[in-house]
């Protein structure tokens, strides 16, 4: 029995490992379809030893430490920024930085993500189209409580060769706390200000936490 613990042990590694680097070098969107292409790379079919997100997000950040530690922190640096001033345009719909660029786990693959507050979503696409800017309409799956998601409008831009997108939390969902795919917490969420105080601090700043 403990050899076969130890050795489901050692596979959910690997899986984990290998997710991380489809993750970080070839761009799998989540975690989700990440372990299950790790998984069949490996030549697993069974669902019973894939990792957890929490471990797929470990390796990642190994993974990032040991192969893209010169290339990583001057990308997420360069990321942060851009986040930082489409925050400072977007600053009256009170935007929060969520995901990998906050978090720091980032890929030359990664979106920036920002939680928009707004009276309706309509407000948000005026104010872009008064801007000149060009953007598609679209929707993101967010986990609200356990066992429980909603599907939220977001719209999409590009800001320099970066995919922005803005997810719109509307007057009847404001109230709504999201809670990270990855341990299922509260997300972690990032103000302008707080933003502005990691990038001033340099990639090795602590992921900040507003509310």
């Amino acid at each position: 029995m403990a050899t076969a613990a130890r050795s489901g042990l050692k596979l959910r590694a690997q899986i984990a490992q290998m997710a991380a680097k489809l993750i970080a070098s070839e761009g799998v969107a989540d975690f989700r379809s990440a372990k299950r292409k790790a998984a069949m790379r490996l030549g697993v079919d069974s669902e019973r030893n894939l990792p957890t997100n929490v471990e797929i997000e470990q390796a990642l950040q190994e993974y990032q430490r040991l192969f893209q530690s010169r290339s990583q922190p001057d990308l997420l640096r360069a990321l942060r920024r851009t986040a930082l001033q489409a925050m400072q345009f977007l600053e009256q719909f009170r935007p929060r930085l969520v995901g990998a660029v906050l978090l720091g786990t980032a890929t030359e693959f990664s979106e920036i993500t920002l939680h928009l507050y707004c009276d309706a979503a309509e407000d948000v696409a005026w104010f872009l189209n008064e801007a000149g800017i060009k953007f598609e309409q679209t929707s993101r799956i967010i986990k609200t409580a356990p066992g429980k998601s909603l599907e939220f409008p977001a719209l999409c831009f590009i800001a320099g060769d970066v995919p922005v997108v803005l997810v719109l939390f509307t007057e009847t969902l404001e109230a709504i706390r999201p809670l990270s795919p990855v341990d299922g917490k509260p997300m972690r969420r990032a103000t302008l200000a707080s933003l502005k105080t990691m990038v001033e601090g340099g990639p090795d700043s602590a992921a900040a936490t507003d509310d």
